[in-house]
């Protein structure tokens, strides 16, 4: 690991994806060789929700989240999601990946039902404390205005796909938006990049998608890449853009109990 660069912290990944399975912790090791200490798995399903508690037992970098896909329009699952988020709440740092996804829903009923399933899982953070971790496919003006109507304070927009001005009222909210190495080839997130202050910004790679390449498995080592681009843009050294994402990080998810533990265990390792 380079010493000299500050740690990084990988806020959205699918860690706990299949694809990973055969080589996981060989990728977490390439991804300790960069700096990366700690990398947040989001979940998509229970199934996930509950692989990403155990892979945390096994890999103290990984810090898990819990939450439904907006493409699985469930009230069931949701409910049970709800459940397992309240049981483990000290062993979570988020609620995620949550909400909304018109590109997929395109029935207004259906849109409808995952509406109220997002706005489920905003009273739960409300509730418990715990950050959300959000999903807006093609729907991040919607999200927004979900999350101010609730005066949701703790959000991480992932990978935004909405115009800058959207985004821009979820900044005087005091929201994060996580940058995704695909920026490399996405006028729209070099655009919005542009508009976004540096203390709103977060990095993630989305692992195993949105990597620079569409073609290929991204992973958390590639968001370094992410990282060079958005410098480029804001025209500011890396080192600049990777210390003002990770005290963003430690910001917003620094006071779950989760968080707190590896603070402890990894940081304190870390930076002996």
């Amino acid at each position: 690991m380079n010493s000299n660069r500050p740690l990084i912290i990988d806020t959205h990944t699918h860690l706990c994806d299949r694809v990973f399975a055969n080589d996981r912790a060989t990728v977490l090791i390439a991804s300790r060789t960069i700096g990366i200490v700690g990398v947040i798995t989001v979940s998509e399903t229970l199934k996930d929700a509950k692989i990403n508690i155990k892979l945390a037992d096994i890999h103290p970098e990984i810090l898990p989240a819990a939450g439904l896909y907006p493409g699985v329009v469930d009230l069931k699952q949701a409910e049970q999601l709800e459940e397992f988020i309240i049981k483990n709440l000290n062993r979570l740092v988020a609620i995620g990946e949550v909400g909304l996804d018109h590109w997929i829903i395109k029935d207004e009923a259906e849109r409808e039902i995952q509406h109220s399933i997002f706005e489920r899982f905003i009273e739960l953070s409300l509730s418990t404390d715990l950050p959300l971790n959000v999903h807006s496919r093609s729907a991040g003006r919607h999200a927004i205005e979900m999350l101010l109507e609730k005066n949701v304070e703790k959000v991480q927009m992932h990978a935004f796909d909405g115009k800058a001005s959207s985004a821009m009222k979820g900044v005087e909210a005091g929201y994060f938006f996580s940058i995704p190495p695909s920026i490399v080839r996405s006028r729209q997130k070099q655009n919005l990049v542009k508009q976004l202050p540096l203390e709103s910004i977060l990095l993630e790679t989305d692992s195993p998608v949105l990597g620079p390449d569409p073609e290929k498995r991204n992973v958390p080592a590639n968001i370094l890449i992410g990282a060079e681009a958005i410098a480029e843009i804001k025209a500011v050294p890396v080192e600049q853009v990777l210390e003002t994402a990770l005290e963003n990080t430690c910001r917003l998810y620094g006071e779950t109990e989760r968080f707190q533990k590896f603070k402890a265990e990894v940081l304190k390792l870390e930076n002996s």
